[in-house]
C-alpha cells in the first residue's frame, strides 16, 4: 500500500481509525481546508513528532463561508497537497465530498455561544458554527488523541477548545506557533492572492504588532492608546481595518489597561484580501 492512503468515504475513514485504535498507537489528527503552505506543514511535523499516525483531512467547508464568492474562490489544488504530505510521510488523507458530510436532509448546526459572536464571529456571523459543527463530525470520524491548530487564528483555536471541553471529547487541543514570512506576515492561504504591491505593504499588520509591544516595553499600558497606534501603522500602508483589539488571552473579552500578559489581535484587508494575526503583547510589573 502506498502512504498516504487517500480516503474519501465516511464509511472507509470509520473503518481505518477503528483498526488503528485497536492498537496502542497514538493518532493525530491536522484538520485543514488544503491549499497547504509551510503554516500547515508545520502542523503535519508536529503530529509526526508526538504521534504515531497521522491524519491530515483537506475539505473545504462550505458552513463556515458566509460569502458564496469567497467558498468558490478559495483554492484548491488536491493533487499538490497530497504530493507534499506524502514527503512528510502521513499515514491518511481524508478529503471527503461535501455529499458525504452533509448528505441530503442534513441539519445539525453547533451554536458555540458568545464566544463564537465576537471578533471574527461578529464580521462573518455563522463562521464559528460551521467551524464547530465540521470539527464535531471530523473528530468522531477520526477519534485521535490529539488535534493541531496554528495558532494565527486564535480565536478558533479557543473556539476549538471550549467545543471539547463542553463535549467532553477525549482529545487534546495543541496550538502550534504561527509561521511566517521573511517580513513577518503570517503564513496564509490567501497569500497568493495578493497583488505584488499588496504583498509588499501587507508586511505592516505583523509591524503593528511588534510596534504594540514596543509600546508595552515602554511603559503604556493603556489599550486604547496601543490600538490607535496599531491602526495607524496599518492605514499608513493603505491598509483597511475590520478591528483591532486586546483581549484576555482566554476569555477574549476587551481589556482597558494592561495589567498582565494581553492578546492582540488584527484582521485587516489589502485590497480585497482579508488578513488576520496575533501576538501575546508580554507586560513586564517590575
Amino acid at each position: 500500500m502506498s502512504f498516504p492512503e487517500i480516503i474519501t468515504e465516511n464509511k472507509s475513514i470509520q473503518l481505518a481509525m477503528k483498526n488503528i485504535r485497536s492498537t496502542s498507537q497514538t493518532l493525530g489528527l491536522v484538520p485543514t481546508m488544503g491549499a497547504l503552505h509551510a503554516g500547515h506543514l508545520s502542523l503535519v511535523e508536529e503530529s509526526n513528532k508526538q504521534c504515531d499516525i497521522t491524519v491530515v483531512t483537506i475539505f473545504v467547508n462550505p458552513m463556515q463561508f458566509d460569502d458564496e464568492t469567497d467558498l468558490q474562490k478559495y483554492p484548491r489544488d488536491i493533487g499538490s497537497d497530497i504530493s507534499v504530505l506524502k514527503q512528510l510521510s502521513v499515514d491518511f488523507v481524508f478529503a471527503p465530498s461535501p455529499e458525504q458530510l452533509y448528505p441530503a436532509g442534513y441539519g445539525l448546526s453547533v451554536d458555540v455561544g458568545p464566544l463564537g459572536r465576537i471578533l471574527e464571529g461578529r464580521f462573518r456571523p455563522g463562521h464559528f458554527s460551521g467551524v464547530a459543527t465540521i470539527l464535531l463530525k471530523l473528530f468522531h470520524l477520526i477519534p485521535a488523541d490529539i488535534a493541531f491548530f496554528g495558532r494565527k487564528d486564535y480565536q478558533q483555536l479557543k473556539v476549538v477548545q471550549q467545543i471539547v471541553k463542553d463535549t467532553n471529547l477525549p482529545i487534546e487541543i495543541v496550538g502550534c506557533p504561527t509561521v511566517r514570512e521573511h517580513d513577518g506576515l503570517a503564513m496564509s492561504s490567501r497569500n497568493q492572492f495578493l497583488s505584488p504591491a499588496e504583498r509588499q505593504r501587507a508586511g505592516c499588520i505583523f509591524q503593528s504588532l511588534e510596534k504594540a509591544q514596543e509600546l508595552v516595553d515602554n511603559g503604556e499600558r493603556s489599550a486604547k492608546r496601543i490600538m490607535i497606534s496599531m491602526r495607524q501603522h496599518i492605514y499608513q500602508a493603505k491598509g483597511k481595518v475590520d478591528y483591532v483589539a486586546l483581549v484576555n488571552p482566554e476569555t477574549l473579552q476587551p481589556t482597558l489597561d494592561l495589567t498582565e500578559n494581553t492578546f492582540a489581535v488584527i484582521a485587516a484587508r489589502m485590497g480585497t484580501i482579508r488578513l488576520l494575526d496575533n501576538r501575546l503583547l508580554k507586560v513586564s510589573n517590575r
